[in-house]
């Protein structure tokens, strides 16, 4: 079992709503550039979100975090499902 930094959680009720979306993007194969135009945010935004989520789930790159998000389920789980946030 490997460690998780400091303030890390591989729970996924722990990711915020915008970050499950750019998740699901992100674990389809998209690339961040993609991922902007299908949520219709900036290139830069996706790049915070997707550096959040690294570091929140102890991933490396992108592929272990994709692996990370089926593993548990994360990816595509839609906002009013059992992983939604508060005010989702």
């Amino acid at each position: 079992m490997s460690c998780l930094p400091c303030g890390s959680s591989p729970n996924p009720l722990y990711l915020t709503p915008r970050q499950r979306d750019v998740l699901t993007h992100l674990q389809n194969g998209l690339s961040n550039r993609a991922i902007a135009q299908a949520l219709a945010i900036d290139v830069r935004t996706v790049e915070s979100h997707v550096a959040h989520l690294l570091t929140k789930t102890g991933s490396r790159n992108r592929t272990q975090l994709a692996v990370w998000a089926l593993t548990t389920g994360a990816g595509d789980t839609p906002r009013s499902g059992p992983l939604a946030g508060p005010g989702s």
